[in-house]
């Protein structure tokens, strides 16, 4: 009974993980640009992520190291010091916007501009890090996060040619903009592929003490809780298309997006989807700022856990400290959030190949893993992931600067 209800949280968590800020706002604009057709960008990414996290999880059960500490130990501190700046400069952008994203939330309910929530929302997140354990603040934002399930209800009330949702998981050329389908299709993956994601979570798993016989868990957890995000994720494309493509709607604006339940719902769907952004991307930032936390003192060697008292782990707590309070301080000036979730997302999927090509090997390593490294079925597919991250860092930034508006 106690494993399954690890696997029915971990579910939970997979949902609010995957879908906040970045995936909500490239799937909306997706679906209102392009209607269906890049719904095949939700399933890579989903795809992707799954099997991501259940190797980083994996390698962090068996070795009992988490992903950051492995790449570290395996290569070197000189290498390392590449993804850890990067990874720090891009999880940096995306906390500041996951922030951007509760404080557009709370101005929809309350009027009051956006920037002036930066600094309080920040607070309450910091609040929540300095007092709470692990497991509180992974699932406790993540029950809240269910609220998202209405997106998925409207979806299906709004009657969608299912047909059509079927063609959209088979790429197609764009008939026009094309630069800015293809940097929406980076953006979409770079969303749902975080490396944040997968650094959090093969902590996490050292954090809950988990060990092999954990195996399962962390395959279903991975597959079930992941699949069940890109679900809704995909839901909030198909809702964009028949909400907003039809009155030619483009998404300029994350507080366009709290009406895009209100046609199925009413003013129940407009309370659901402020609760859905509000909640899942408060969730994100309460994780990037542990993950950023993670990062640095695995790289240095510091003692780290959320589980200790912040005295007991001072480094690591100043850590996610000022983390949350340099990413609350361009939302305090007024960014554009949506263009600030686009850029990051762009970036984050150019930054893959510092931490996929580094964990292809870690996966093939006996010393790691003995008996459970990958088989040829995981290196085909870790081996996919590794090509197109390449694929992606070479793309991204034309993109960026042909597409991205």
């Amino acid at each position: 009974m106690k494993r399954l209800m690890e696997v029915a949280l971990g579910m939970v968590t997979g949902i609010g993980g995957f879908l906040e800020a970045g995936s909500i706002a490239t799937a909306a604009q997706a679906g209102a640009d392009f209607g269906y057709t890049l719904l095949w960008a939700v399933a890579l990414g989903t795809l992707s992520l799954i099997v991501l996290l259940e190797m980083s999880g994996r390698l962090a059960l068996v070795s009992q190291r988490p992903l950051a500490d492995a790449i570290r130990e395996r290569f070197g501190i000189n290498y390392f010091i590449v993804p850890l700046v990067i990874g720090l400069a891009v999880s940096l952008l995306v906390l500041a916007s996951e922030l951007g994203g509760v404080a557009l939330a709370v101005e929809m309910v309350t009027g009051i501009p956006f920037r002036w929530w930066a600094l309080p929302v920040a607070l309450v997140g910091w609040a929540l890090l300095w007092k709470g354990t692990f497991g509180k603040l992974e699932k406790g934002t993540a029950l809240l996060g269910l609220v998202s399930i209405a997106i998925a209800v409207a979806a299906k009330k709004l009657h969608p040619d299912w047909g059509a949702v079927g063609a959209g998981l088979v790429p197609t050329a764009p008939r026009h903009e094309r630069a800015h389908y293809w940097f929406l299709a980076v953006s979409i993956v770079g969303a749902s592929i975080s490396p944040y994601l997968y650094y959090f979570y093969s902590a996490g798993v050292i954090e809950e003490k988990w060990d092999l016989s954990f195996l399962n868990t962390n395959r279903i957890t991975a597959a079930l809780g992941n699949t069940l995000g890109g679900a809704l994720a995909g839901a909030v494309l198909v809702v964009a298309v028949l909400v907003f493509s039809p009155r030619g709607i483009h998404v300029d604006a994350i507080q366009q997006l709290g009406v895009m339940l209100t046609p199925a719902l009413g003013r129940v769907g407009f309370v659901c989807m402020v609760g859905a952004i509000g909640v899942n991307c408060f969730g994100a930032t309460v994780e990037i700022a542990l993950a950023c936390a993670y990062l640095l003192a695995q790289a240095l060697g510091w003692e780290w856990s959320e589980d200790a008292k912040p005295r007991e782990h001072a480094r690591f707590s100043v850590t996610y400290t000022v983390a949350i309070v340099l990413a609350a301080v361009p939302i305090a000036l007024g960014v554009d959030v949506l263009k600030l979730t686009n850029f990051s997302m762009a970036l984050t999927a150019a930054s893959l190949p510092v931490t996929v090509l580094p964990l292809l090997v870690l996966m093939n390593d006996p010393r790691l893993l003995h008996k459970h490294r990958n088989g040829w079925l995981g290196n085909l597919a870790i081996g996919a992931i590794a090509v197109m991250s390449l694929v992606l860092l070479v793309v991204t930034i034309p993109l960026q600067i042909l597409g991205g508006g």
